[in-house]
């Protein structure tokens, strides 16, 4: 028999009152994103202001949530480690090995490192840690590409400051809270960060694409040649990022415009560290025209 067409509950009360109290939530539901909506698009800085202040609410939330999943993910690999105990042993017994000469070559740089460095009398300005915190979400699935840290204006956190992780540069700050910030990512479309080859000292520029990869474009001139491989770090321009930070390597040969890949993946990442903005020395001050005794 085919279904009736009557959608009316019948004399059962619960069921009225079901059917009404759905009615009422999605009529309401429509309402607040309407208003968001308008809101958005009208006055953006009090919408900015309404979404910090849900930032404010959510954020613990965010970090019990993130902290019951990595220990419900950590499951898996503890059996796996426990069964595979003895292989895997053996495996850190070689990477130790590995790590150990890699750490005698870098301390052997370093020396001479500083050395050429003092025949130079270089003086060299980094920016300072401001606070480390934990990265609690980040977007993966939107064209905007932006990570929520737990730390704001209390712990010393302004807008501008860049964010890097162990493996290199995440982006900086663009928002903050009392207790939370935004993180304006490398690969959001906003994103651009003045970058140098290491291999010849290019200069670049890295722009966001807004699927979790970079564009570099050369700064210097057309018909550029990138390599696979080819690593770009921060070059110092522009005063917001010290140079030498790790940004991204290219994965793929061309020319004019290389794609890369970043070496600091946020969803991939526990803690991040913000840092002060970087000023680049300042040029030294001419000296002054010496005077020239009077003639007798």
């Amino acid at each position: 028999m085919a279904p009736s067409r009557n959608r009316r509950p019948g004399f059962s009360r619960r069921a009225q009152y079901g059917l009404f109290l759905g009615y009422v939530i999605a009529v309401a539901g429509s309402l607040v994103g309407a208003v968001l909506l308008a809101l958005a698009t009208l006055d953006p800085p009090a919408f900015a202001a309404l979404r910090a202040s849900m930032a404010e609410v959510t954020t613990p939330v965010s970090s019990g949530i993130a902290g019951v999943g990595r220990g419900i993910a950590s499951v898996p690999s503890s059996i796996g480690s426990y069964v595979a105990v003895r292989d895997k042993n053996v495996a850190l017994q070689k990477q130790l090995d590995d790590i150990h000469a890699m750490l005698m070559r870098a301390r052997s740089l370093s020396y001479e490192n500083r050395r050429l460095k003092s025949l130079l009398h270089m003086r060299e300005y980094i920016a300072g840690p401001v606070v480390a915190a934990r990265l609690v979400s980040s977007s993966a699935a939107s064209t905007r590409r932006y990570a929520v840290l737990n730390a704001g204006s209390w712990q010393g956190v302004r807008v501008g400051q860049p964010v890097r992780g162990p493996e290199g540069l995440i982006g900086r700050i663009l928002e903050t809270g009392p207790n939370s910030s935004r993180v304006l990512l490398l690969s959001d479309p906003e994103s651009i960060v003045p970058v140098r080859r290491t291999r010849d000292g290019l200069p670049a520029l890295a722009a966001g694409r807004g699927d979790g990869l970079l564009d570099i474009r050369s700064a210097a001139s057309a018909a550029i040649a990138f390599e696979p491989g080819d690593v770009f770090v921060t070059s110092g321009a522009g005063g917001i990022y010290s140079p030498n930070v790790p940004v991204a390597q290219v994965i793929r040969r061309s020319r004019d415009i290389a794609l890369a890949r970043t070496y600091a993946q946020p969803d991939t990442l526990d803690f991040a560290l913000v840092q002060q903005a970087f000023m680049p020395p300042e040029p030294p001050a001419p000296a002054p025209p010496s005077k020239s005794a009077p003639a007798p």
